[in-house]
C-alpha cells in the first residue's frame, strides 16, 4: 500500500476542497436587492403617514407624488431580473399604493 507524505495529503486535500467550490448566484447584482428593500421600506414609511388624517390636501397628493416615484424606481429593479420570480410581488404592491394614493389626493380636491 502506498504511503503519502504529509505535502501529498495537504495536496489532495486543496485540489479535492478546490473542486468542490460553492456555486454562487450571481444573477443579481447585491446592490439590485438592497435598493428594492429601501425604497419598500420608504414605500411603507409614506403608507403609514398617508394614513394620518391630520395631512393637508397638498401633503395627501406631494407624498401621491413620491409614492408613485419611488413605485416606479422599484419596478424598474423588478424589471432588470425578469428571472426572480420572488420580486414582481413587490412592484405589484408598489403600484397598489401608488394608485391608492393618488385616489387619496384626489378625494381630497387635488
Amino acid at each position: 500500500m502506498p504511503s503519502f507524505s504529509a505535502r501529498s495529503r495537504m495536496l489532495l486535500a486543496c485540489a479535492l476542497l478546490a473542486g468542490c467550490a460553492k456555486s454562487v448566484d450571481t444573477r443579481v447584482a447585491g446592490g439590485d436587492d438592497a435598493a428594492i428593500d429601501a425604497l419598500s421600506t420608504r414605500l411603507e414609511e409614506l403608507r403609514v403617514r398617508d394614513t394620518e388624517d391630520t395631512a393637508s390636501c397638498a401633503d395627501r397628493c406631494a407624498q401621491a407624488t413620491r409614492t408613485c416615484e419611488l413605485s416606479e424606481q422599484l419596478c424598474a429593479l423588478v424589471e432588470r431580473n425578469p428571472d426572480r420570480g420572488d420580486l414582481p410581488p413587490h412592484c405589484n404592491q408598489a403600484r397598489e399604493q401608488c394608485a391608492s394614493a393618488r385616489n387619496g389626493c384626489a378625494r381630497c380636491g387635488g
